[in-house]
């Protein structure tokens, strides 16, 4: 019973928590999304999809991409759901594995350009941009990175995983709420993918010695 009490309540303080944070979001025109939420080694909140997630709780999910935040505010109020945000309309969002996430967030600290950055609990990195480019044909050849753009979706923050939290590695208010430009992103990628090239010459140049 105790044990029941305690997950009612740890649900309960994550649904406010996640309620306040899309209703924050939708104000600033952000188009969130509820999404399904882990329940043991499962995810709860939409029938037939209990194996997977997150994903989108509503079925025509894309059909409600821009909704009022008063409305927003009503979809949180029964259960903990994922916070989810529909990209491909406002924002997109760039994916990779958290060895690149951290060294393209180093390469855009050293030429003073934060930018907004997700980490999930299964070590992947999602960097915001603006809406409308394509990845470079270098970046797109990788099978580590990702596009989000239309018809998809990533998970925001605070929303919960099996074995942890989504949570910002960079918030949006260290930028100003400035989403950067696509190709900002991309040429940080790009130089950060080329940091262990540089990293073996400079061995081996010094091996040479």
């Amino acid at each position: 019973m105790l044990e029941t009490d305690r997950s009612e309540s740890w649900r309960r303080a994550f649904r406010v928590e996640l309620r306040a944070e899309a209703i924050g979001l939708a104000f600033r025109g952000w188009p969130v999304l509820p999404g399904t939420y882990p329940a043991g080694e499962h995810w709860a909140g939409r029938e037939g999809v209990e194996d997977t997630g997150p994903v989108p709780v509503h079925r025509d999910w894309q059909e409600r991409i821009g909704t009022k935040a008063e409305q927003v505010a009503t979809w949180w109020t029964g259960r903990p759901y994922s916070l989810l945000l529909a990209t491909g309309k406002v924002y997109d969002a760039i994916e990779v594995d958290d060895d690149l996430g951290r060294r393209a967030a180093g390469v855009l600290r050293s030429v003073g350009l934060p930018v907004p950055i997700i980490a999930t609990p299964d070590r992947r990195w999602f960097f915001l941009t603006q809406s409308g480019a394509q990845l470079s044909h270098e970046l797109a050849a990788d099978p580590t990175i990702t596009l989000h753009a239309d018809g998809s979706w990533i998970t925001l923050p605070p929303s919960p995983f099996q074995h942890g939290v989504v949570h910002w590695r960079v918030k949006p208010e260290v930028c100003g709420w400035e989403i950067p430009t696509s190709r900002t992103v991309q040429d940080a990628l790009l130089d950060a993918l080329q940091e262990p090239t540089r990293d073996r010459l400079v061995t081996q140049l010094i091996g040479a010695d």
